[in-house]
């Protein structure tokens, strides 16, 4: 499993059912990855996110200590050191004592699953974009490298045709999209 992959979700891909092999530890959930709370099934996200958080719970305090954290790692297969599992939990203990309540935890899966989210926008956006005119300027997408990457991804679209799809999400009128752009052409 990938270091990068935020600690969270490398623990939510090994508790989910789809990703049971010999040995992993499993927990019924209704997706790969980290519920999101905005997604159009609040109270099943929600449920689940405290089905994992009862989970890290050990000992029933409604809290999670970063020794608790370190174990259900440790269960599903993760290591993760003490100062990991303290920085981890520090992250988003928004009280101070030093574990994390049920909203905290929330909080911090919902932060996790928006980094990945836009990590994964960050490199769809560079499949797609060229370098701009100037050394300096940001990498773009223009209706030619959208072109062509929709024709490696088997989409046959003429150089028009792209040009208008770009201009439905080109906020300052350019004929190219930046990130931002992007972003918001993919919500």
């Amino acid at each position: 499993m990938p270091k990068d992959l935020p600690i969270l979700g490398r623990l939510w891909s090994k508790l989910s059912p789809k990703s049971k092999k010999q040995g992993d530890v499993g927990l019924a959930a209704a997706d790969d990855e980290p519920p999101r709370v905005s997604s159009s099934s609040t109270m099943t996200a929600t449920a689940d996110m405290e089905r994992v958080f009862r989970y890290f719970d050990e000992d029933g305090d409604g809290k999670i200590s970063p020794s608790e954290l370190r174990s259900c790692m440790r269960a599903a297969g993760e290591e993760l050191s003490a100062e990991e599992a303290a920085a981890v939990v520090e992250s988003s203990d928004s009280d101070g004592d030093g574990m994390l309540g049920v909203e905290e935890f929330v909080r911090m899966v919902e932060a996790e699953g928006e980094a990945e989210r836009g990590r994964n926008l960050r490199e769809a956006f560079e499949m797609y974009a060229v370098q701009g005119k100037e050394e300096e300027e940001e990498r773009r997408i223009t209706a030619r490298s959208l072109r062509r990457m929709l024709r490696r991804l088997g989409e046959l679209r003429t150089v028009a045709e792209c040009g208008a799809m770009i201009r439905a999400f080109d906020l300052n009128g350019d004929g190219e999209l930046s990130f931002d752009e992007f972003k918001i052409m993919m919500r």
